[in-house]
């Protein structure tokens, strides 16, 4: 079995897996990082996002051997201090956003993706980077206000 060595949230990580694993698995099987979820296995519904070079992308699509040199950023590692809270993440509680909580970290990261290139989205900008992250709650109108919330505290910050 292979050997890759992959950066996740800042470390260096040896892992042995196929090829084909997609790094979902490798995340939350080999890596024991649970935070990404396993939705719908298709890249379509957004439970599994994670940043690679920090861009949003589905972690069900990625097998292990296109990683490379790339670093990965999960939801565990979105925060830049342990123990402290990325703005969107705080907004997210703010807003009272999660309900089951199922889609949240998918969410989150492709918020923090979306405000990483665009400090001061509109509502369609919102709406159109966040169509692929499905939410069974249907918590969007607070999903929404929370990226308004993150943008104008990452904009006091700045």
């Amino acid at each position: 079995m292979p050997t890759y060595t992959l950066t996740v949230n800042g470390a260096k990580h040896r892992v042995e897996a196929d090829a084909d694993t997609p790094m979902l698995w490798v995340l939350r099987d080999t890596l024991n990082m649970l935070g990404t979820k396993f939705g719908c296995g298709a890249g379509a519904c957004g439970a599994c996002t994670i940043h690679l070079n920090g861009n949003a992308v589905r972690s069900c699509q990625i097998p292990v051997s296109a990683i490379g040199e790339s670093t990965i950023t999960t939801i565990e590692g979105l925060a830049q201090n342990v123990g402290a809270k990325h703005a969107v993440q705080q907004a997210w509680l703010e807003h009272d956003v999660a309900q089951c909580g199922y889609c949240q970290a998918g969410q989150i990261m492709s918020a923090a993706s979306l405000l990483a290139v665009n400090a001061a989205p509109t509502d369609a900008e919102i709406e159109a980077a966040m169509s692929g992250n499905l939410c069974r709650c249907g918590t969007y109108v607070r999903i929404k206000e929370a990226i308004h919330t993150a943008a104008a505290k990452l904009a006091q910050e700045a």
